[in-house]
């Protein structure tokens, strides 16, 4: 089992990564509630095809394992794990496990 607070770090440091590219003045918390898509998100479509992307090489860095976040059972899910940064902690947790 996938141990949640690795997990949120890896995801804590695609963060990080992702806010050196985005705009001035736009930044994602590092917090679990912090809103990544949709009505309130700050963030483009791009953005979150970026943090995606870095989460993947943050998880394959700290597991030794790839995966792959943006798939049909992401898409097809009633709610969004991409909406903040908590749902895709525990999304990409999900998966690894």
């Amino acid at each position: 089992m996938a141990d949640q607070e690795r997990v949120q770090q890896a995801v804590y440091r695609a963060v990080d990564e992702l806010n050196k590219q985005l705009p001035k003045g736009i930044s994602v918390n590092k917090s679990p509630d912090a809103v990544l898509y949709g009505k309130t998100g700050k963030l483009e479509s791009i953005d979150v095809v970026t943090l995606i992307m870095e989460v993947e090489d943050q998880i394959k860095a700290e597991f030794g394992t790839s995966i792959t976040i943006a798939d049909d059972r992401a898409m097809s899910r009633e709610n969004s794990p991409f909406l903040t940064v908590g749902t895709l902690t525990d999304y990409v947790a999900e998966l690894l496990n």
